[in-house]
């Protein structure tokens, strides 16, 4: 007679579950908001929307995203407790864009097998990441996907939902001649880019392990530096000088100039002035080691900066004082000009030098 089959021997452990989302609780408790109704378990998320009616014509802004093969490098230093950070901050920062504040928030977690304590520091990081943006976190979905990922692969997804005000909306609609870019410095490489840096490392033999010349942490920490969320600065901007800020940046996959020309409408240009900052040191490192060509690495990279805003330029010196006045060094990166043309952005200069 054969042996009766389980779900478990198919490679789904329920009990696993279970044990990781009693290890999770702890964490998500602190990932709320007043208008979160209920706790977690049940089949959705409610968020009591009543405060909506207050505005004029609120609009619901909604995000999806990941943090691409960064989660490779998680796994290969056995830290997990960060990526979860950079999921949010993916997510809630490209809502605040065009306006909006980030309500809540889900995840998505697929792993080859279930082990209880790993998914807790993963959702630790994305609780910890939601508290910083003030924005609840709501429900998730941990998936076992046995014979399709490996036991220790994972990948992570979430979605966000905000909103905004219809006549509160920012975009490029606002941008004009003469306005300037405020940047806001990126903590690292944030979730993009990482499929070349993984390339290198292969191609170069560098170990996430080493702590290389010039640096204080070992490669791969320096690689899982948590992605810097910009969400309450720019909210605070927005509320203190509303009518003279007119969108904002988020600087992910595709680097300085193509997200930025993302929000530049026709006939302008954005231009940047590379001599206002320096390229950061670990992207240097990995540019110089494998001999990445500055356009490629523009293209892939966030080259050190993170978040941008365009603004009225009267109001230039406030904002930076402003941000700075919350821990946010901030600084006038290049400004907007007219051309003939699609919206456009592109960068000038040389870094400066360390």
């Amino acid at each position: 007679m054969n042996h009766p089959l389980s779900y478990k021997d198919a490679g789904v452990d329920i009990d696993a579950g279970d044990r990781a989302v009693e290890l999770m609780k702890a964490s998500i408790a602190k990932a709320t908001r007043a208008e979160v109704m209920g706790g977690i378990g049940g089949f959705a998320g409610l968020f009591d929307a009543s405060a909506l009616r207050k505005m004029n014509k609120p609009l619901l802004a909604t995000s999806t995203d990941g943090v691409g093969t960064k989660t490779e490098i998680a796994r290969q230093m056995g830290i997990y407790d960060t990526i979860g950070e950079d999921l949010v901050a993916m997510v809630v920062d490209d809502l605040v864009v065009c306006g909006a504040e980030p309500l809540f928030m889900t995840d998505y977690i697929a792993v080859g097998k279930v082990i209880p304590e790993r998914i807790a520091d993963i959702v630790k990081g994305i609780a910890r990441g939601c508290v910083k943006a003030n924005t609840a976190l709501i429900g998730g979905e941990t998936a076992e996907h046995p014979g399709l990922l490996k036991d220790d692969e994972f990948d992570i997804a979430g979605a966000a939902t905000g909103v905004v005000d219809a006549d509160k909306q920012l975009g490029s609609h606002l941008v004009k001649a003469g306005d300037l870019i405020i940047a806001m410095p990126a903590s690292g490489f944030h979730a993009n880019g990482y499929s070349l840096v993984r390339h290198i490392l292969t191609t170069q033999k560098l170990d996430l392990h080493k702590t290389y010349e010039g640096f204080d942490k070992t490669l791969g920490e320096i690689l899982l530096t948590p992605t810097e969320i910009y969400t309450l600065d720019c909210l605070a901007l927005i509320r203190a000088q509303q009518e003279n800020i007119r969108t904002f940046s988020h600087i992910t996959g595709g680097g300085l100039a193509d997200n930025t020309a993302r929000v530049i409408p026709d006939g302008l240009i954005a231009k940047y002035d590379r001599t206002t900052w320096a390229l950061p040191a670990e992207m240097k490192f990995m540019a110089e080691v494998a001999g990445v060509p500055q356009h490629d690495m523009e293209r892939t990279w966030n080259c050190g900066i993170g978040m941008v805003a365009i603004i009225d330029p009267a109001i230039a010196d406030l904002a930076i004082k402003s941000l700075a006045a919350r821990g946010m060094k901030a600084w006038v990166a290049g400004s907007i000009h007219a051309q003939s043309g699609p919206g456009a952005a592109a960068l000038e200069g040389t870094y400066l030098t360390r």
